[in-house]
């Protein structure tokens, strides 16, 4: 079996190494599928072309952050975000206790926290690509894991990593609950539905969707996400997870008017909503079910510590006044980072979309970061 990728109008097109290199993985694609009756579902969609071992998209060598790559993360946009962020973990942090960062991508976050904090730093990241150009930004202030520590005392960060974790593509029609899932059609990668059933029809049912008049209602459900943070409930003895992602609780995450979902792809700072094109080239993400995370976090015995969006968590741990003491008349280097600070805080921007979700155990005092602006009430 043969498979072929879709060009979306308007899309550039790679080098000829670059799409060599999704030729292999659509070859990978094609032979899981043929192994498995052609159909797989979009969350083992998502595995393979995010995650495959020298194939998929954060497992290989393509730049995938700032303006040269496909997107770029709060960290690379100022370094203001890593310090406000500092002084919340700084808070959390009791003596002897360390970080841990999953998924540090670039590694700018890593710099900026290790420039304010006096701390062991662990980073534990499954890309060996990402893993190496890390090494050669951070030296050897940090230390890399292979695996989950069994106990962990301290603060775990997770900025940007849940939206890139495999979800299960689900649709609710008149006539029952069905599992989008992949195909070769005609040599193309294309959508196949096929009835829900396992836990992915579980968690269907358990949203009492109701489908609209249009007769069709589409969404995502996440279920690495949960079951991944139960298991850092399970080591985490004291301290804070933050998780920073764009995301909604349940009740905005499936309102009636968000019908077609919130899957895209990231290309060259280009967002589209083809998941086909160029496979291994493209992110792909789904938005976070915060209210999924939280109950978890519950059901591991966790508590909410706060929840808002990332504006007033910014806000709250001093980004406005950590500008404030930049020299204003530097314009070269002011009026970028001015810039860059609105694009944090912006409604418009990454301000409201954006959130932070804070789980701890035995933290007792108030999180600075949800001084105001909680809104923990609604996961």
């Amino acid at each position: 079996m043969k498979v072929s990728r879709t060009t979306p109008q308007a899309l550039p097109l790679p080098d000829d190494a670059a799409l060599a290199a999704s030729r292999r993985l659509l070859d990978r694609l094609a032979a899981e599928l043929a192994a498995n009756g052609n159909w797989i579902s979009f969350a083992r969609y998502m595995e393979l072309v995010l995650h495959e071992p020298g194939l998929g998209y954060y497992a290989a060598g393509a730049r995938k952050f700032g303006a040269g790559g496909d997107f770029v993360t709060a960290p690379e946009l100022s370094p203001l975000f890593g310090r406000a962020l500092a002084r919340q973990v700084a808070q959390v942090l009791q003596p002897g206790e360390a970080v841990l960062e999953f998924g540090a991508g670039s590694g700018a976050l890593a710099e900026q926290l290790l420039g304010e904090l006096r701390c062991p730093y662990f980073i534990l990241e499954t890309s060996a690509d990402l893993r190496e150009r890390q090494r050669r930004r951070l030296g050897s202030g940090v230390q890399w894991l292979e695996r989950m520590p069994q106990r962990f005392r301290g603060v775990m960060l997770a900025n940007e990593v849940v939206d890139a974790m495999p979800v299960h593509a689900v649709a609710w029609r008149a006539d029952g609950i069905f599992e989008r899932g992949v195909c070769a059609n005609e040599g193309t990668l294309a959508w196949s539905l096929r009835p829900a059933e396992g836990a992915v029809l579980e968690a269907a049912r358990a949203l009492a969707i109701e489908v609209p008049p249009s007769g069709s209602y589409e969404s995502e459900i996440g279920l690495i996400g949960p079951t991944w943070i139960r298991l850092l409930a399970r080591a985490l003895e004291r301290g804070a997870i933050l998780v920073a992602d764009y995301g909604f609780p349940a009740r905005e995450y499936y309102h009636p008017q968000r019908s077609t979902g919130t899957l895209a792809c990231h290309y060259r700072h280009r967002v589209h909503g083809d998941p086909f094109y160029l496979p291994g080239l493209q992110d792909i993400t789904a938005h976070v079910d915060f209210s999924a995370l939280a109950r978890a976090a519950a059901a591991g015995g966790l508590e909410v510590l706060g929840y808002a969006n990332q504006a007033r968590f910014l806000v709250n741990c001093g980004i406005t006044e950590l500008l404030e003491k930049e020299d204003p008349t530097d314009t070269k280097r002011y009026l970028p980072m001015v810039s860059a600070v609105q694009k944090l805080l912006a409604p418009s921007e990454m301000g409201e979309l954006f959130k932070f979700l804070a789980l701890g155990r035995g933290v007792s005092a108030p999180l600075f970061g949800f001084s105001s602006g909680d809104r923990a009430h609604t996961l």
